[in-house]
């Protein structure tokens, strides 16, 4: 669908500009609260009269794109991007933050990259702090605490969205908002019917579809929690069992690093979801019930969407101190079965010592020593280093120095 813009030199000229992009790129929505939902062909060259739009660019393209961007903006908004927004926006390693103008916010969050990002080279793949390593050596829940940022720029009737590229997260709320689209007549008719209104919904303003988003991409994280507590109670098991010869620390320390990777992000997001937060709520105070009914529900989501982030970031903490006290009681059993050993190997060196000195004496070079040409000397010595030995074994059995299992 293309809205017709009305005949003016400044509107053919954007509209010719516009018309180089291409909508491979780009994936442009005209949402109409409560009703519908339509992807466009192309972008809107005239603003609808009711609803938003919604342009979701991939990274890439947002970039070869920007001028034309910026002339749309323009045109509808009234106002460009600062050019350090755009270089935010473009920026693939950026942090998760928050920042506003007068007339429009922007906030960047990042969210996990499993599903989406570019294939490593055979044999390798990227741990969550970039660095290469073996596919044999990286696992699966390291893999997928790799994270990439999506920016939202929000206007009073326009979201402009970056994503990476072929981002998943952005198809699978896209198929939910059209699912949403399709309820949306029997919804109003069962709301109608009840006196209730539905509570699933189509968003009624762009801060609200990006908090939906942003939610969305958050629940990605409570989902690789999931896996990640599965491989560390594995590990935990086997550190625990001291017959076993734990071989994984590499693995160990990678998860660890991602853990403490991932509670960094969550800390990000939650300073920046905070900003956000503190901005809505200092703004003037609404003057119609319908303003004032959209700001709660603003703050409401927004809230919600902090407290999904607070649940990841304890969780995420949980399991960190969890794995570090597996390895510490690792390290105590491991030293407990070290200290048994030695005692035992110094108990029955306690009991030679004696029979050795017996046997240095009978062996010393003198031509005249207790027993040494008597017939049954020897079998008197033997005799005796036998009774000194088993004595000492059963003191020594009395006392458990010959025991590694204290209940015994």
């Amino acid at each position: 669908m293309v809205f017709p813009l009305p005949f003016n030199p400044l509107g053919m000229m954007a509209q010719t500009v516009l018309m180089g992009i291409s909508m491979n790129c780009l994936r442009a929505f005209l949402i109409c609260p409560g009703k519908s939902i339509v992807e466009l062909d192309a972008l809107p060259t005239e603003m609808p009269e009711s609803g938003f739009v919604w342009l979701a660019w991939e990274r890439s393209s947002f970039g070869q794109n920007i001028d034309h961007v910026q002339a749309w903006l323009m045109q509808r908004t009234g106002m460009q991007l600062l050019g350090l927004h755009v270089s935010d926006l473009l920026n693939a390693q950026l942090r998760s933050h928050f920042d506003y103008t007068s007339v429009y916010d922007m906030l960047v969050i990042r969210r996990l990259a499993d599903g989406d990002t570019p294939a490593s080279p055979a044999g390798t793949v990227a741990s969550a702090g970039g660095k290469v390593e073996s596919k044999s050596a990286a696992l699966p829940a390291t893999r997928k605490a790799q994270t990439v940022p999506v920016g939202f720029v929000v206007f009073d009737r326009v979201l402009l969205s970056v994503h990476p590229d072929n981002c998943s997260t952005l198809a699978v709320y896209v198929k939910r908002l059209k699912q949403l689209a399709d309820a949306a007549p029997s919804r109003a008719m069962s709301a109608t019917a009840c006196g209730t209104a539905g509570v699933a919904r189509l968003p009624d303003t762009p801060a609200e579809l990006m908090l939906r988003v942003v939610s969305l991409m958050i629940d990605g994280y409570l989902d690789l929690r999931k896996v990640m507590t599965r491989q560390l109670d594995h590990w935990q098991q086997r550190l625990l069992r001291p017959n076993v010869r734990f071989d994984s620390w590499e693995a160990l320390l990678t998860a660890r690093q991602a853990l403490h990777h991932i509670y960094d992000i969550c800390d990000d997001q939650r300073n920046a979801l905070d900003r956000w937060t503190d901005v809505l709520e200092d703004q003037a105070a609404p003057q119609s019930p319908a303003e004032q009914h959209e700001r709660d529900q603003l703050l409401v989501r927004s809230r919600d969407v902090l407290e999904h982030i607070e649940r990841v970031s304890q969780h995420v903490h949980q399991l960190e101190r969890s794995a570090e006290t597996a390895v510490q009681i690792h390290f105590n059993i491991q030293s407990n079965r070290t200290n048994d050993v030695m005692r035992t190997l110094t108990a029955v060196t306690a009991v030679f010592l004696p029979l050795n000195l017996i046997a240095g004496i009978f062996g010393m070079n003198f031509d005249y020593i207790p027993w040494l040409h008597n017939a049954g000397g020897f079998w008197w010595a033997m005799s005796s280093m036998v009774l000194i030995a088993a004595m000492l074994f059963a003191y020594l059995a009395r006392k458990r120095y010959l025991s590694s299992d204290e209940s015994d």
